[in-house]
């Protein structure tokens, strides 16, 4: 196992699957600035690291995920600096929506704005069975500032999306299970065992193909982006890497294929 120090989250490599845990359980794992800047550069350095096949996102013990945002850090923020902290997690977690790798987000407990906001950055959720989901930052007189009012649409639809959105309602892992929140419930002692599963099952496939899928879906929601021509150009390209040679005569000579990372 490597471990890479940082001061608000823990990431840990281990067997090719790098584990990134937000680490303030005092504050149920909230985020402030400087731990959403670390998760990216974790990512970051997931993304660029051969070695890495995938990438688990979690939180520290049993109670929260994520609980929110470090309420305390912008209280008195102005407008200005309120664009800038939106704009400056934003950034972050598209990087993350944007992983060439598997990003799986392992939710433990509690996922509450900003901890919804960034599960719903990764390429899958996986729940435990004491997850909860929720927006609540109406109760405060925001908006979700993360991407929440757009991948929450994209996920379970704008009418239950805005339902959700203005209420504050929490919702538990089943319901959230039901409306497409999350691909899957599992227990919390089997948590990342699923969530490993899961990667290492993409990382027997094509890492080449892997990534192009990331950005052939993304492309679906880009404004101005024809998706199926995205597709066509992303498919042609495949065609210049070693990755359909070696898939294609494994196929045909009855064997597993043995992509190179």
């Amino acid at each position: 196992m490597t471990t890479t120090q940082y001061k608000n989250i823990l990431a840990e490599v281990e067997n090719g699957i790098l584990k990134v845990t937000v680490n303030r359980p005092d504050k149920l794992n909230a985020l402030n600035h400087l731990t959403i800047q670390e998760i990216g550069m974790a990512v970051e350095g997931g993304a660029k690291d051969s070695a890495v096949v995938g990438i688990i996102i979690t939180g520290m013990g049993d109670k929260a995920f994520v609980a929110g945002a470090d309420i305390s850090e912008f209280a008195s923020f102005s407008p200005e600096e309120g664009k800038k902290l939106s704009a400056d997690g934003q950034k972050v977690f598209r990087s993350i929506e944007l992983c060439p790798k598997p990003v799986i987000a392992a939710v433990n407990g509690f996922a509450l704005g900003g901890g919804c906001e960034l599960a719903m950055s990764c390429h899958m959720r996986i729940a435990s069975d004491n997850a909860k989901f929720g927006q609540p930052e109406v109760k405060l007189g925001l908006i979700p500032g993360y991407g929440g009012t757009q991948r929450m649409v994209q996920l379970i639809g704008k009418g239950k999306a805005m339902e959700l959105l203005m209420t504050s309602d929490m919702i538990d892992a089943a319901t959230a299970h039901q409306l497409g929140l999350v691909n899957d419930v599992t227990t919390r002692e089997l948590l990342i065992e699923k969530c490993k599963t899961i990667i290492n099952k993409i990382a027997a496939v094509s890492p080449v193909a892997v990534a192009g899928i990331v950005k052939c879906v993304d492309a679906y929601y880009e404004p101005g982006v024809d998706g199926f021509n995205f597709e066509a150009e992303e498919f042609g390209r495949c065609f210049a890497k070693d990755d359909v040679k070696e898939g294609v005569s494994a196929f045909l000579e009855k064997r597993k294929a043995n992509f190179k990372r």
